[in-house]
């Protein structure tokens, strides 16, 4: 990456650097290691000019993370003999390259990105959409702009891909990257930005989401993930009492926006950053991407800034709101994988969690239905005796309340037969039984507990 200079005449620049798709993608060599970007700052038009020179490329190492929809280059190798594709966090559409073979994980603490790409990742080339540049020179990372910045700044060539589409985040320049700091500019037409829809809340989210409602309170700064439970409990925090809210979030999604519109999110009340929401990745409907553009009321910042415990705990009655697949009766809490199988990534939850922990009046909150159903029908429960080859994302200490259709238990401080019990009392009925024989096996049962 260039050095940063803004006395230089930005149009000049800009004309100077101005490449096609294919000339961005003649830059790349057999051998290196080369970043897409994330969800809507995926570079999609130099991705398909590199997929093109597939058969004259061997060993390039991709990486990105949360691709929504294509990755030409690893749908133009199906046997993956010219391209390895590595994601921090899977999409939907990654976990199924992944069940293909052809996607691997590459863990990562969130918060932690800036120092895996300057200490411990090399990227030979970059390619980063962002929105068209401004009059100063500064091309906004928008909806991905925590982690946008940290990409360019460690890449040895970058290459920005306008993308019309993008909506203009406040940023304090903090997420943006400056004409004089780019190597080459793509130009050309995008599909419209692809769209992120609320997932309709079940009658277990309402449930859940009803549990938690009870221990928002006026003025509170809240974290909330995707799915089900956070548009549920958005739905009826719009509809209550509650007031003065604010968002501090690695993710902000339609159901911020939705308290926004209902007047629930001021961030008034905020013991640091007054005024203003702020996030390190979003996504959203196009609705979304409308409210959100050039909004003064949301802003944009690194994700280390935004993930990071000690930031977090400077937030008071802080509520992290995280969803996960399973819990073990120890109180582990396995959010990214089913087995051995890749489901996303560890993202911020573990952030979160500890922020909550640190915050004065904090509360965590980690999210799931008692039950899952598989393919044949069986019936499993999501609170297991022990884990056989997940993955935990937040261990047993940093774990505070545990909140099924079947109520929220608290399990900070608490002892592994107390735990044990708790977590039996918010697992689905039928299975109750099994799981008090296995925690009497576990020896985390105490024979004066009630059945």
């Amino acid at each position: 990456m260039a050095r940063l200079d803004t006395n230089i005449d930005v149009k000049k620049e800009y004309a100077a650097k101005m490449r096609t798709p294919e000339q961005a993608a003649a830059v790349v060599k057999s051998g290196d290691w080369v970043d897409l970007g994330h969800g809507s700052i995926h570079a999609e038009l130099c991705d398909k000019a590199l997929s093109e020179r597939t058969e004259e490329l061997f060993d390039i190492k991709l990486r990105a993370l949360w691709i929504i929809d294509h990755c030409y280059c690893v749908e133009a190798d199906p046997e993956g003999e010219h391209f390895a594709y590595s994601s921090f966090y899977f999409s939907a559409y990654e976990r199924k390259l992944f069940d293909r073979g052809l996607c691997f994980h590459q863990p990562m603490q969130f918060r932690d990105v800036n120092k895996y790409y300057s200490e411990c990742i090399h990227t030979d080339v970059l390619f980063v959409a962002a929105t068209p540049m401004d009059e100063e020179g500064w091309f906004n990372m928008s909806l991905a702009g925590g982690v946008g910045r940290t990409f360019t700044e460690n890449a040895d060539f970058v290459v920005v891909e306008v993308n019309e589409h993008l909506p203009w985040v406040s940023d304090e320049r903090k997420c943006s990257v400056h004409i004089s700091e780019v190597d080459m500019v793509v130009e050309g037409k995008h599909d419209a930005l692809p769209e992120l829809a609320s997932k309709p809340a079940s009658e277990n989210d309402k449930k859940i989401a009803g549990y938690i409602m009870p221990y928002i309170k006026d003025g509170a700064a809240i974290q909330i993930g995707i799915g089900g439970v956070p548009d549920a409990l958005a739905s009826i925090i719009a509809d209550s009492d509650v007031k003065d809210l604010g968002m501090h979030t690695e993710f902000c999604t339609n159901g911020y926006m939705d308290l926004y519109k209902a007047g629930k999110i001021t961030n008034r009340k905020k013991n640091i950053d007054k005024g203003i929401g702020l996030y390190a990745t979003s996504a959203g409907t196009h609705e979304f991407h409308r409210w959100i553009d050039r909004n003064p009321g949301v802003g944009v910042r690194p994700v280390g800034y935004m993930n990071d415990p000690y930031v977090i705990g400077q937030l008071d009655d802080f509520i992290s709101i995280n969803g996960c697949l399973s819990v073990d009766l120890y109180g582990q809490v396995s959010s990214e994988s089913v087995g051995l199988r890749q489901i996303s990534g560890s993202g911020g939850q573990v952030d979160y969690a500890l922020g909550a922990l640190r915050s004065k009046g904090g509360r965590g909150f980690i999210c799931l239905d008692s039950t899952r159903t598989s393919r044949d029908g069986t019936v499993h429960s999501n609170i297991v005796p022990h884990f056989n080859g997940e993955i935990v994302t937040t261990p047993r200490t940093h774990t505070m309340f545990i909140v099924t259709e079947h109520g929220a238990v608290n399990l900070l401080g608490k002892s592994s037969w107390e735990r044990a019990e708790m977590l039996i009392s918010v697992a689905d009925p039928a299975f109750r039984e099994d799981l008090i024989k296995a925690a009497e096996e576990q020896h985390v049962w105490r024979r004066s507990n009630k059945r």
